[in-house]
C-alpha cells in the first residue's frame, strides 16, 4: 500500500494550492501579520535560509576544527582576548567567529566574559571522528563546487574518487599500502560508534564464526570479538587493508581469535565456513550490479543455518531522509560509484540473492545505521 498521501490523486489539487499561496509574496507577508500562522511562516522563512546558507555554516565548523578552538575551550572557558592570542587571531576575526560559533550551540557564554563549549561542541568533542569527517568534507566540497557538471558526468577526476582509491581502480588487489591509508584511518575512526548501534540491537552469542566482508582495519570485528567472547573473526578485504587489520588485532590481544583474508570480494570467492557475515557500510558503496553479486557471493560461502547481516544508512528513514537522499546521494555520486537504498530495496535485493527470513533490528541512532539480517533459502534464487 502506498503510504505516501501526497501521491494520491486527489491531492494533487490542494498540493497545487499550496504551491500557489507559499510561493506568492503577498500571502507570505500576510503569514508573518496573522498570530495564528506567523510561528509557522517564521519556521518556513528560517528553514529556506538554512538551506541557503548552509555552506558557510559548515565552514565555520571547519574553522572552529582546524583552529581547535573547541578542544581548549574544553580545557577551560576562556576570553576572547586570550583565544585570539592563543590562536594568532586577529582580535576582529576571532569575535566573528565566536559569534558564529555561538549561534549554532558550537560554544556558549559563561561567566566572567568567557566563552565555553556550547552543547553541539560538547557532542562533537565526545565523537572525534565527527572531526575526522568535517576536515574529509573539503575533498567532498571541492567536487560539488559545480554540482551540474558532477551530475553530467564531466568530471573525469574527482577529489572522493582519488581518496577511495579502490573506486576507480582496474586492480584493487594490486593498490599499494599509501593508496588505502588515508581512508581506512577514516573508516577505523568513525566505526566504534557505528559497531556500538548494531551490536547493540543484534545478538551474536548463537553464532561462532564472523566473516566481515569489507572489514577494514578490523573495528567492528574487533567490537564484536569483545561483544561475543566465543566468537572467532575474519577480515575479507584488499591485501594492503588486511596488513592494518593484523596489526590492530595483535595490538589488541586477539590474535588468536582473528584472521585475514585478502582480495577483491566483486571478484574473488568468498571464504565458507562462516556462521555470520556481515556487511557493514559496504552495500551502499556498491552499484546495484555489483551489490547484487556481492550478496549472491555471500549465499553461495555462508553455512546453511547462518546469517547475513547488512548494516548502513538507509534511505526513507524517517527524521533522516536528507541522510541518505542528499548526503550520500550526492557523496556517492562524487565518490564514483554506489547507491544509497532503503530497507525495502535491500530486502528485495537480499530475496532474489536467495535469502530469507529478513528482519530489521532497530537501532538508537537510525540517521547513522539501520541494520537487516537475513537467512540463506533452500537455493540461491533468480536475477
Amino acid at each position: 500500500m502506498n503510504t505516501n498521501w501526497r501521491t494520491w490523486g486527489w491531492v494533487a489539487p490542494l498540493l497545487r494550492w499550496r504551491d500557489r499561496m507559499l510561493g506568492n509574496p503577498e500571502f507570505q507577508r500576510r503569514s508573518l501579520r496573522l498570530p495564528l500562522v506567523r510561528w509557522i511562516a517564521r519556521r518556513r522563512m528560517r528553514a529556506l535560509f538554512d538551506l541557503c546558507s548552509g555552506f558557510v555554516y559548515s565552514q565555520v565548523l571547519l574553522a572552529c576544527t582546524r583552529l581547535g578552538l573547541l578542544q581548549r575551550l574544553a580545557q577551560s572557558p576562556r576570553s576572547a582576548a586570550e583565544l585570539a592570542d592563543d590562536l594568532e587571531l586577529p582580535r576582529d576575526s576571532l569575535d566573528r567567529l565566536l559569534e558564529a560559533a555561538e549561534s549554532l550551540k558550537l560554544v556558549e557564554a559563561r561567566d566572567g566574559g568567557r566563552m565555553g563549549l556550547g552543547p553541539l561542541g560538547a557532542a562533537l568533542l565526545g565523537n572525534p571522528s565527527v572531526g575526522m569527517m568535517i576536515e574529509h568534507h573539503s575533498a567532498f566540497y571541492a567536487d560539488l563546487s559545480d554540482p551540474l557538471a558532477l551530475m553530467r558526468g564531466e568530471l573525469e577526476d574527482t577529489a572522493l574518487g582519488r581518496f577511495w582509491a579502490y573506486s576507480r581502480s582496474a586492480s584493487p588487489t594490486a593498490l599499494k599500502s599509501e593508496d588505502i591509508r588515508d581512508y581506512s584511518k577514516l573508516m577505523a575512526a568513525s566505526q566504534q560508534l557505528i559497531a556500538d548501534q548494531v551490536l547493540s540491537s543484534y545478538s551474536l552469542q548463537t553464532h561462532r564464526r564472523l566473516l566481515d566482508v569489507g572489514g577494514g582495519e578490523g573495528a567492528f570485528a574487533e567490537a564484536a570479538m569483545r561483544a561475543a567472547p566465543q566468537l572467532e573473526a575474519c577480515v575479507f578485504d584488499l591485501p594492503p587493508v588486511c596488513e592494518r587489520a593484523r596489526a590492530r588485532f595483535e595490538g589488541a590481544g586477539l590474535g588468536a581469535r582473528a584472521g585475514t583474508c585478502g582480495g577483491d570480494f566483486l571478484n574473488d570467492p568468498l571464504p565458507a565456513g562462516y556462521d555470520l557475515v556481515s556487511l557493514v557500510r559496504v552495500l551502499h558503496d556498491q552499484d546495484d550490479e555489483e551489490a547484487m553479486a556481492l550478496l549472491r557471493s555471500v549465499r553461495a560461502a555462508i553455512d546453511p543455518g547462518g546469517a547475513i547481516l547488512i548494516a548502513e544508512p538507509m534511505l526513507g528513514t524517517r527524521g533522516a531522509e536528507p541522510v541518505g537522499a542528499a548526503y550520500f546521494g550526492f557523496y556517492l555520486m562524487a565518490m564514483g560509484q554506489g547507491r544509497a537504498r532503503s530497507a525495502t530495496e535491500i530486502r528485495s535485493m537480499l530475496e532474489r540473492a536467495g535469502f530469507r527470513d529478513v528482519k530489521t533490528h532497530r537501532t538508537a541512532a537510525p540517521l547513522l545505521v539501520r541494520v537487516l539480517s537475513a537467512r540463506p533459502g533452500a537455493a540461491a534464487g533468480a536475477s
